[in-house]
């Protein structure tokens, strides 16, 4: 009949592979999502020209004047960027915009471009007043201006625009209602930011337990989703809006790689931990240490792109992602195959991060970050939390097992495989320690000593087979006198010493006789004639010899041997050596 540990296992295999069945298919959805469902690109508010280059050293009150209108061309951002320096440009509004709200000009754009936008006036050109700025996807922000009067079909707004430095190349400008922008981007603060604390809350928690326990598991567990907290508030932006993480700004677009590629070696060994590869795979295990190395080096690569080669980086980095990716997910379902539960847990938590990570960089290939809005702050930060709270499960679960083993270890080292009683080293420890015990209160302490009578004739006539049966035979006689205090162990051949706490010799007496009784009950079967048992018991107390430990055995002993030579059978009492004469 099957245990009932036996019939958990598969249950518990059915739940991880039902639910691993239902990622995939959650999957698919979301990589169908951005071919069916990305939503239609929005019409351009603004007719964008920029102010020719060849015009020599521009003043700003004739640009703002409207003097130089003629001179402004069509406009492309690269072309722009790519002549270097400062730069003009004209927008011209295609439509009315008005706003529930207050109206407000939304500018994204790279975190070092600084931009400032007039409007034209009766009395002239006046500078929008800045609302605020908000952080955005990839090292990008969106600049606030505040429109007092709106947008009119065909009105006029000027931008200054000024490189400080390097970041991400975008520039777009769109009007907008100033209370949407500011609920959404707080909307999007507040859940980086809880998805932030969540993550790192979970990692300084495993790294606490790290210091008790000291598993490496723990600490690579800390490390990863540390390395995951620093990704999302990196990617998302809303790390350089936060004290510390800011002073990560002038290096933006190194932020979110170097995190990911840490993250992705720091999985590595973290995958080979959890599925215990070293024991079960060696070569595996090897094959995860040289991932680890190969996103060390692409961590590093990501300042080829100083020298130009930033896109070559970019693609091999992306080619050692995505090996890695399946490569994890394959070894931990074999792993989670072969009933590592914690490897299952893992696979669980590897495969709803890898969906949404891919989901979302495949929506970012048909839409911007805005179209990408659900996924990029919603999506992939929350499916980073539950990768940790799943993966922490998986943790929990093999430093469970491994628990079990020790004990279970422990537990073997302390008993007598034959007759599942303590054996002499561990029944040797309990007595000091009842010991110690009973001194500390004042209580007396006895042992019964108990040896087969003809147990050497047993194995000569009838066999080792039959002896061992015997002293198995006799055990649970025995422990049907004891207390749950009481303790049996073996301390040799077919000898037994029951510790007896809180007894003296008026108690241990009358249970030392119904003991004797009983093991002369025992009849053992099997091996030819019917073997009868009986069993002669020394007594000592130290209530009555005033000695403990293994001198209160040896005392023991000798009333065994004294109750041999009185005839076998029967209980003998050590009594205290006789005072010597005066």
């Amino acid at each position: 009949m099957p245990t009932e540990r036996a019939r958990t296992v598969p249950r518990r295999r059915r739940v991880l592979h039902d639910t691993l069945v239902s990622w995939l298919l959650c999957l698919s959805v979301w990589l169908a999502l951005p071919a069916s469902a990305a939503p239609p690109p929005k019409p351009a508010a603004f007719e964008i020209q920029v102010l020719d280059p060849a015009v020599p050293d521009p003043a700003s009150a004739a640009v703002l004047g409207g003097s130089l209108d003629s001179s402004f061309v069509s406009y492309k951002f690269r072309d722009a960027r790519r002549r270097g320096g400062p730069f003009w440009l004209k927008l011209r509004s295609v439509a009315d915009f008005t706003a529930s709200g207050a109206p407000a000009l939304n500018v994204h754009k790279g975190w070092h471009l600084n931009v400032r936008v007039f409007e034209q006036q009766a009395d002239g050109a006046v500078a929008l007043g800045l609302a605020t700025e908000l952080p955005e996807f990839m090292g990008t922000q969106n600049t606030v201006f505040v429109l007092p009067q709106g947008l009119k079909s065909g009105q006029t707004l000027y931008a200054y625009v000024e490189p400080r430095g390097e970041g991400a190349e975008l520039l777009r400008f769109e009007p907008g209602d100033l209370q949407a922008t500011l609920s959404r981007a707080t909307a999007h603060s507040l859940m980086i930011a809880l998805c932030f604390g969540a993550l790192l809350a979970m990692a300084l928690a495993a790294l606490l337990i790290w210091f008790v326990l000291s598993d490496r598991l723990l600490l690579l567990y800390a490390t990863l989703f540390s390395l995951h907290a620093l990704y999302v508030a990196f990617l998302t932006g809303q790390g350089f809006a936060w004290p510390l993480l800011s002073a990560m700004l002038p290096v933006a677009d190194y932020s979110w790689n170097v995190s990911a590629g840490l993250s992705g070696a720091v999985a590595c060994l973290f995958v080979r931990e959890i599925a215990e590869l070293k024991r079960f795979s060696p070569r595996v295990y090897a094959v995860f240490g040289w991932f680890a190395i190969a996103f060390l080096v692409v961590t590093v690569g990501n300042l080829a792109s100083l020298i130009g080669l930033g896109g070559l980086v970019a693609a091999l980095g992306n080619i050692v992602f995505v090996t890695a990716a399946v490569f994890t997910l394959v070894v931990a379902f074999v792993a989670w195959r072969r009933n590592s539960r914690a490897a299952g847990w893992f696979l669980l938590a590897w495969g709803l991060l890898e969906a949404f990570t891919i989901a979302t960089s495949v929506r970012l290939l048909f839409t911007d970050a805005e179209g990408a809005e659900v996924l990029l702050y919603y999506g992939l930060p929350l499916s980073m939390v539950a990768a940790a709270v799943l993966i922490a499960l998986g943790v929990a679960d093999r430093l469970r097992d491994q628990r079990l083993a020790l004990t279970e270890a422990q537990r073997r080292a302390q008993i007598d495989p034959l007759t599942g009683v303590l054996n002499r080293s561990s029944l040797v420890e309990r007595l000091e320690a009842a010991g110690f015990r009973a001194r500390a209160r004042g209580l007396p302490i006895s042992l019964l000593f108990i040896d087969l009578d003809h147990f050497k004739q047993i194995n000569d006539s009838s066999g080792h087979a039959a002896g061992d049966a015997c002293l198995r035979a006799i055990i649970e006689p025995i422990q049907a006198e004891l207390r749950q205090s009481d303790v049996i162990g073996r301390y040799g051949g077919e000898e037994f010493v029951v510790i007896l706490s809180s007894a003296d010799a008026a108690a241990a007496m009358p249970i030392a006789e119904r003991i004797r009784t009983r093991v002369a009950d025992v009849r053992v079967d099997g091996f030819g004639a019917p073997i009868h048992l009986t069993c002669s018991i020394g007594v000592a107390t130290s209530d009555m010899l005033a000695v403990w430990g293994e001198h209160l055995i040896a005392k023991a002993d000798e009333a065994v041997y004294a109750a041999k030579r009185a005839g076998r059978n029967r209980v003998q009492v050590a009594a205290p050596a006789p005072l010597a004469a005066a």
